[in-house]
């Protein structure tokens, strides 16, 4: 049983494979958290809180002589803490009750352990009958106000899921104004650094470590979606925590809206860390015996550094987030024609492209903007999901069928959430778009935002995409999003629950998700937002993968996938081979290199291979052969990081391995002349065997390990090479 209750002690011990997560109950019934680490067996963990410490300003719940500290809720590691009450630090729940009051204090009300992992009406969550489910019951001290704690727990990957309900059972409406999915306080703690994953568009998901320091250090986006510029997912650590060793918590949460990730240290040096919603122009009225649920986070520990962290995450989001016949099936190759084309295309173009890319291995071709409404660029036709059969020349089933006919399965690219004021459907329907009352909404990239948080606007787009997707041979559809919100404005929510919209947008699209996925399980559905602007688990329960960014050049993408990877899998990660100049930098960089790094991700085009030479074609389709190859190795090996891009190094190595074989990428990042031999010293490989590479010799797996394997000589810039180990039976 992954889940134990000690009555004598009041712990509750969630154990995993590796791991235990450990609260008790107080004499007053507060929940604190114990303990979260490495595996430890019976044991009352609380042991490490000090109870003989004189804070005379902290506030008691109770003013009970000789009570020691059990009662400074400032000062105790909490499962939940709430504004108001005497604890100071960042609170993770803030209630304004029916009589106008701020603040909770929930304590120990009940508890069960229920079996499969439980699951949130209308938010995306892991899943799996194995797992198990404890929910913590905390009610207030005053009011009929519940606080559900639930604890998922996915103990062969080391996961624990968390998430919160609040539910109202007094005769009036509360307001929520804060209610974060995880409140993590760590008792002893030890100085940690916060990693997270930062950027911009084009340049998403870079590695960022700072130390976490009194006062707080946050990760946050208040833009109505996850965002470009810090991703919904952070690393907490020791200061000398590594790749291979050290304490580490790694924390993602499963949402797709405006989120903020927070790490403080208090006056005693405890750290708490807390995640979900962002609070800045959010509120949620909870009607009596109305219930309000939080986004869920996934945690998982590693006393043995960032690797194994990552390793527990991609499994646990491959087998139990990720769904339907594509979360582990075969992915087909695909050629996308926007960087070849942009606008510029009709059927005869694209059919073309689609003959001499079915001849290089290529399974699915997939065109991008500009096939509907009044769109010969990004001014107008957003919202108007009729097909432009002037532009193209032909019916879209017709098209669909040609390329079909070329050996191709047929995608296409949606923007189902955005719309042109220069389209029939804003003409028709202004109100359908966020805009503010007597102001001039903002424009990005020429679009508004349409209201998803009304049931009426999502029909008329689901009834759209079904017009499409029902009437042509369509695979795989590409769902973007190349914007983020502003103007937040429902023209049909009444003044006081306008801080509801930006979560209820995030609800309306989830359904519309779940209504359009579930319509077409055979479809292969991949999110963008501009290129990685909403690279997040919410998605991923949605879609298998996502585009990673809209910067194609590989040495870009070291970084960019680099820090991708210490959260998310290989498998979700949409890497095309694109032209050289590269469109985002005009960097030259040779084909089997921009090859070499698509590998690892879901391999793919974006060029116009109508312009390739005859010996680029005969690459490509050397590369589509090696790709499919090692499809499985690739996809479904762990990935191990082996060394940094942004060092100084002029090499970038990374890998993947299983039991049988490993695939290992050195990648060139600079130059220089009569530069000094380099091993890389290679990981996941097992000891005692012996490997070839590359089919030829005999390598001891220890010795490619502890010494290592010596980079290749290779000529000129950002050259790259491939290793493909395989055990020698």
């Amino acid at each position: 049983m992954a889940i134990i209750y000690n009555e004598n002690d009041k712990t509750y011990t969630i154990h995993t494979k590796s791991t235990t997560y450990q609260m008790k109950i107080n004499s007053y019934g507060v929940m604190l958290h114990t303990y979260y680490g490495a595996r430890v067996e019976d044991m009352d963990m609380s042991y490490t809180i000090r109870n003989d410490m004189v804070y005379p300003y902290v506030p008691r719940y109770e003013s009970i002589k000789g009570d020691g500290m059990y009662n400074r809720v400032d000062h105790l590691t909490q499962e939940i803490s709430c504004f108001g009450c005497g604890d100071y630090r960042e609170s993770a729940l803030n209630v304004r009750n029916t009589d106008g009051t701020l603040g909770l204090q929930p304590i120990f009300h009940s508890a069960k352990i229920e079996k499969g992992k439980y699951s949130i009406p209308g938010l995306p969550a892991f899943y799996g009958e194995d797992g198990e489910t404890l929910i913590i019951t905390l009610k207030d001290r005053v009011y009929d106000i519940y606080v559900h704690l639930y604890y998922g727990v996915l103990a062969e990957y080391d996961v624990i899921c968390r998430s919160v309900r609040i539910e109202n059972k007094t005769d009036g409406a509360i307001n929520i104004e804060k209610a974060l999915s995880l409140n993590l306080d760590m008792p002893c703690a030890p100085s940690y650094d916060l990693i997270s994953f930062v950027g911009k568009w084009a340049s998403e998901r870079e590695v960022q470590r700072v130390s976490v320091e009194h006062g707080k250090t946050q990760i946050f986006s208040t833009r109505g979606a996850s965002g470009h510029i810090m991703n919904p997912s952070c690393i907490l650590c020791e200061k000398d925590a590594t790749e291979t060793s050290g304490n580490a918590y790694g924390l993602a949460l499963v949402y797709s809206g405006s989120f903020l990730i927070s790490a403080s240290k208090n006056y005693n040096d405890n750290t708490r860390l807390v995640a979900g919603i962002n609070p800045e122009n959010f509120s949620f009225e909870i009607e009596p015996n109305g219930v309000f649920c939080t986004p869920e986070v996934a945690l998982t520990y590693s006393e043995n550094g960032f690797e194994t962290l990552s390793h527990n995450l991609h499994a646990a989001v491959r087998n139990n987030l990720c769904r339907g016949k594509f979360k582990n099936a075969r992915r087909p190759i695909l050629i996308n024609n926007w960087e070849g084309t942009y606008f510029d295309f009709n059927a005869d173009k694209l059919v073309s492209m689609a003959k001499d890319a079915a001849e290089l291995g290529v399974e699915l071709f997939v065109m991008d903007d500009g096939w509907f409404g009044k769109r010969d660029d990004d001014h107008a036709g957003l919202g108007d999901w009729f097909v432009n059969e002037k532009k193209l020349g032909c019916k879209l089933s017709v098209l669909a069928d040609r390329i079909n006919e070329a050996g191709l399965k047929f995608g296409i690219w949606f923007e189902p959430e955005c719309i042109s004021e220069d389209s029939d459907l804003y003409r028709a329907h202004p109100d359908y778009a966020f805009k503010m009352p007597g102001r001039q909404p903002t424009l990005a990239r020429q679009q508004l935002i349409l209201d998803m948080s009304r049931k009426e606007v999502r029909d008329n787009i689901f009834n759209q995409l079904c017009s499409i997707l029902d009437n042509a041979s369509i695979s795989y559809v590409k769902w973007d999003f190349n914007r983020n919100i502003t103007d937040l404005y429902s023209c049909e929510v009444d003044a006081s629950k306008q801080g509801e919209i930006y979560h209820r947008y995030v609800l309306g699209l989830y359904e519309l998700l779940e209504r359009v996925t579930s319509r077409y399980p055979d479809i292969l559905f991949e999110s963008c937002s501009g290129g990685g602007g909403r690279f997040d688990l919410g998605m991923h329960y949605f879609m298998p993968q996502a585009w990673t960014s809209d910067d194609t050049d590989p040495i870009e993408r070291l970084r960019i996938q680099h820090g991708t990877s210490f959260i998310y899998p290989v498998s979700t990660m949409g890497a095309h081979v694109s032209a050289s100049p590269n469109h985002q930098t005009g960097r030259v960089t040779p084909l089997k290199t921009r090859g070499v790094v698509a590998y690892f991700g879901t391999y793919g085009l974006e060029l116009d291979v109508n312009k390739m030479s005859d010996e680029e074609k005969a690459e490509i389709k050397r590369q589509s052969a090696e790709f499919k190859k090692h499809y499985e190795l690739i996809q479904r090996g762990k990935y191990y990081r082996l060394s940094d891009p942004a060092s100084k190094s002029l090499y970038c190595a990374f890998m993947v391995a299983n039991e049988e074989q490993a695939l290992v990428a050195i990648v060139k990042k600079g130059n220089r002349a009569n530069a000094s031999n380099e091993l890389v010293r290679l990981r996941g490989l097992n000891e005692s065997a012996y490997y070839t590479i590359n089919g030829s010799g005999r390598y001891n797996g220890k010795a490619l390990m502890s010494h290592g394997v010596v980079v290749p000589d290779m000529w000129g810039d950002y050259e790259s090479a491939l290793l493909h180990l395989e055990i020698i039976k």
